[in-house]
C-alpha cells in the first residue's frame, strides 16, 4: 500500500512537472537570452526548482568520456562485460592506452542511489588504473522469476566479478559494501582462490558499528527487524517488470537520508532558486548537478535490505566472528596476502571514525607492512570518495598501495 500511495502521488504530480519541463525547453529553444531579463529568470528558476525536487528512477549516465593518463587525455569507452540479473560489471575501457594498468574493481553501494554517484571516484582512479565497477540494478525492474537477492548473493556477485578480472587485481569498496567485500575476500582466501585481490581498500564502511555509533546505527537498533519488515517493505506495483517483488523502496531510503539534514536540503533548493533568479549560472548549475544525481533512486531487494540491517547494523556479525556465508563461518584471519587500506572521514556522520579501521583487528594475520589506515581531516562521508580531498590526499594513498603490491 505504501508504494502504491507513493506511485499515485507521483502520477498526480506528473502533469505539473511535465509543464515545468516543457516551459524550460521552450525557453531554451525560443528565448535563449531570457537570462538577461528579470522576470523570465524567476520563471526559469521556479520551474527548475520544482522539476529538480521530483524523485526519479532513471539511472544517470556516468558521462566519463575521457581520462587524464600522464600528460595525455585519452578516450574512455563504457561497456558492460558481465551482465547478471541484479547487476552488471561495467568496464571503463581506455583503448588507446597500450601499457597495461592494474585492474581495479570498484564496489558501489546498494543503498538507494545508483552507482553513478561514484562518478568522481571513477574519474580519478582512471588516471592509473584499469577500472571496473559494480552497476547494481533497480530491483523493481528485475522479474520475480530471477529469484531472491540477499546479502549472500551480493557477496557472491563480488567474488564472481573478481574472478572475471582474474589474478592480481585490486578492489575498492565505498560505504555499505565494505562489509560484504571484506567477507568475499575472506571467503576467497579461505578457499585459496587464485583471484583473491592484491589490495583491498575499504572507505567509510560499517565494519564494526559498535565503534562510535552514529544516528544511522541508532535508527537501526531502535526497532526489532520485524518492525523494519512490516513498516518499510512494499511490493512493486504491477506496471513494472519486477511486479510483486518485495522491496525497500528507494524513495524511503532517500527520505531517511534527507531527514538527517532536512534544513540543509531546503536551504540548497532556496539557493538554487535565488542563484538562477539572480543570473548566477555557475553556482546554480553546481547545485542542479548534485541534486539531479541525488534524487535518482533505486529500490533494494527486501531480502538484501533486511539482512543488511540485521547482520551488519544490529548484530555486527562479521565483527563478532559470527558471519556465515553459504554455511561457512567467515574468518577474516584467513586473509594473508591481500594488503589492506582503510579510509575514514573525520566528520563522517554516517559511518563513525573507528568503524572501518576495525577491519585491521579482524585481519589479524596480515603482516604489519600490509596494513595501512588513513583518517582524512575535514571531510564527511561523501568527501571520502568525491571532491578535492579525495583527489589530492586520499587517492595517492590508494595509488601508492596498489603500486607497492603490483
Amino acid at each position: 500500500m505504501l508504494y502504491q500511495a507513493y506511485q499515485s502521488f507521483a502520477d498526480l504530480m506528473a502533469p505539473a512537472r511535465r509543464i515545468a519541463r516543457s516551459t524550460l525547453k521552450i525557453r531554451d529553444r525560443y528565448w535563449p537570452d531570457a537570462d538577461a531579463m528579470g522576470w523570465p529568470r524567476r520563471v526559469h528558476a521556479l520551474c527548475e526548482t520544482f522539476t529538480l525536487s521530483a524523485i526519479t528512477h532513471e539511472r544517470p549516465t556516468f558521462g566519463v568520456d575521457t581520462a587524464q593518463v600522464g600528460n595525455e587525455t585519452v578516450a574512455v569507452v563504457e561497456e558492460v562485460v558481465l551482465s547478471l540479473p541484479f547487476g552488471d560489471l561495467v568496464h571503463f575501457d581506455k583503448p588507446d592506452v597500450l601499457t597495461p594498468q592494474p585492474k581495479m574493481l570498484v564496489v558501489a553501494p546498494l543503498s538507494g542511489h545508483y552507482a553513478s554517484l561514484l562518478r568522481n571516484t571513477v574519474e580519478v582512479l582512471l588516471r592509473d588504473h584499469d577500472v571496473y565497477l559494480t552497476d547494481w540494478r533497480n530491483a523493481r525492474d528485475v522479474p520475480l522469476s530471477e529469484g531472491r537477492f540477499g546479502l549472500e548473493d551480493y557477496t557472491d556477485y563480488v567474488i564472481r566479478f573478481l574472478r572475471h578480472l582474474g589474478p592480481r587485481s585490486h578492489i575498492l569498496a565505498v560505504c555499505q559494501p565494505c562489509v560484504p567485500t571484506l567477507a568475499a575476500v575472506a571467503v576467497m582466501a579461505a578457499n585459496n582462490d587464485i583471484c583473491q585481490p592484491r589490495t583491498m581498500t575499504l572507505m567509510g564502511g560499517p565494519i564494526d558499528v559498535r565503534e562510535a555509533p552514529t544516528v544511522v546505527n541508532e535508527l537501526a537498533n531502535a526497532h526489532p527487524i520485524e518492525w523494519f519488515e512490516s513498516k518499510l517493505i512494499s511490493r512493486v506495483p504491477w506496471r513494472y517488470k519486477g511486479a510483486g517483488r518485495r522491496v525497500y523502496p528507494g524513495f524511503l531510503q532517500l527520505t531517511a537520508f534527507m531527514s538527517m539534514n532536512l534544513g540543509r536540503h531546503f536551504e540548497q533548493f532556496r539557493k538554487l532558486y535565488q542563484h538562477r533568479a539572480d543570473g548566477l549560472t555557475a553556482e546554480a548549475d553546481k547545485i542542479n548537478e548534485f541534486y539531479a544525481e541525488y534524487m535518482a533512486v533505486l529500490d533494494l531487494s527486501a531480502d538484501f535490505y533486511l539482512e543488511t540491517v540485521h547482520q551488519v547494523f544490529q548484530r555486527a556479525a562479521l565483527a563478532r566472528g559470527e558471519w556465515r556465508h553459504r554455511g561457512q563461518l567467515v574468518d577474516c584471519g584467513t586473509i594473508r596476502n591481500t594488503a589492506l587500506l582503510t579510509v575514514e572521514g573525520e566528520r563522517d556522520d554516517i559511518c563513525g571514525v573507528g568503524q572501518t579501521s576495525a577491519a585491521h583487528v579482524l585481519c589479524n594475520r596480515l603482516r604489519p607492512h600490509l596494513k595501512r589506515h588513513h583518517l582524512q581531516p575535514g571531510v564527511g562521508h561523501y568527501g571520502v570518495f568525491s571532491g578535492s580531498k579525495w583527489e589530492k590526499q586520499i587517492y595517492p594513498q590508494v595509488r601508492n598501495l596498489v603500486l607497492a603490491m603490483t
